[in-house]
């Protein structure tokens, strides 16, 4: 598919799903997290209680850790793909991990027919859970709507 990178379009709405914090706190799942819905630094370490960082240290490990996500789907879907296509689906792997995603129904649909919008909303909506309760619900609708823009 090649080396797609999130618009800045896409970065913009990444951080606004994800919010950005420079103090480590506990996620909605209560996952130590830090800068924007980063939970591990890039060294394999895990965010932890305490962790504190400056605007220019979250802004480089929000862009170093986005490079993963950038690749897993780079790798994951093997159709070609519109720029906001891309960057809804950097947003929901950046939220719910690269493993999940990668193994997910709606890869398989996108690398179906990456138009087929009944079936990439209904897998895209399918992610709505965080703890048990659909949380998330608001977040994968705003990832369609990008999907289909």
């Amino acid at each position: 598919m090649g080396n797609m990178k999130m618009s800045d379009k896409g970065l913009k709405f990444l951080a606004h799903e994800e919010g950005e914090k420079l103090t480590a706190y506990q996620d909605q799942v209560g996952v130590w997290t830090i800068s924007v819905g980063v939970t591990t630094y890039p060294n394999g370490k895990a965010v932890k209680q305490g962790d504190k960082l400056t605007q220019i240290e979250s802004t480089i490990l929000f862009k170093t850790t986005l490079k993963r996500f950038e690749a897993r789907i780079n790798k994951a879907i093997t159709r070609d793909i519109n720029q906001n296509q891309f960057d809804a689906l950097v947003s929901l792997c950046y939220n719910i991990g690269e493993a999940a995603f990668a193994t997910s129904t709606l890869v398989k649909k996108v690398n179906a027919n990456p138009c087929d919008k009944e079936q990439i909303e209904k897998w895209l909506l399918a992610w709505r859970f965080a703890g048990g309760e659909p949380i998330l619900l608001g977040r994968r609708k705003r990832e369609v709507n990008l999907y289909f823009s």
